[in-house]
């Protein structure tokens, strides 16, 4: 095994091993810890000339009041552009959410993917000399913070990754839209 995906693999398991303090300190309480878990997460797929792009992301956060909440989730996705690339990322994140009033949900998000890459012998001889692509698996965190407009379980918004790098192909922009939906 790698030293990145250990180290990844040990953090990943202490931050559930956090929670589930967290849950077991709340079921003394008089309100069962379940009733403030929320689920759900995103599923999207785009199709284009020789494109395809599809993606599972389920996830969950713990309610801690109304104005706080933290969660984690895991993604999956696949994308694949004829004559360039094929690529597989999985990874997993954390979300920490605040609503300062009801309608406006801020977020931090720190997400860490393992991306395969594997790109197409033909568009590096085309274009190798400047863009110099080659086949990578390499992990990649992003640290998301946004702003979204929320409606009972949908939230709405934008959010950017401040450690953007355009050069790693997992993202084509540091501002992106989002739909957040838990219930």
């Amino acid at each position: 095994m790698q030293p990145r995906f250990i180290i990844f693999l040990t953090k990943t398991l202490a931050l559930i091993a956090i929670c589930l303090q967290f849950a077991a300190a709340n079921a003394q309480d008089s309100v069962n810890f379940w009733q403030k878990v929320r689920f759900g997460g995103s599923a999207g797929a785009g199709f284009g000339s020789g494109y395809t792009d599809v993606s599972l992301a389920p996830g969950a956060i713990y309610q801690f009041n109304q104005y706080v909440a933290l969660g984690l989730g895991i993604q999956g996705t696949y994308v694949h552009q004829r004559d360039y690339y094929d690529s597989f990322i999985y990874g997993g994140s954390v979300v920490a959410l605040l609503n300062p009033i009801p309608q406006v949900q801020l977020s931090a998000e720190l997400e860490q993917l393992r991306v395969n890459l594997d790109v197409d012998e033909r568009f590096n001889d085309r274009y190798l000399n400047t863009l110099n692509y080659r086949d990578r698996d390499f992990w990649n965190t992003a640290l998301f913070l946004g702003a979204g407009y929320q409606m009972e379980n949908v939230t709405v918004g934008l959010r950017y990754n401040v450690l953007f790098n355009k050069r790693d192909l997992v993202y084509s922009d540091a501002l992106m839209p989002f739909i957040r939906v838990y219930f």
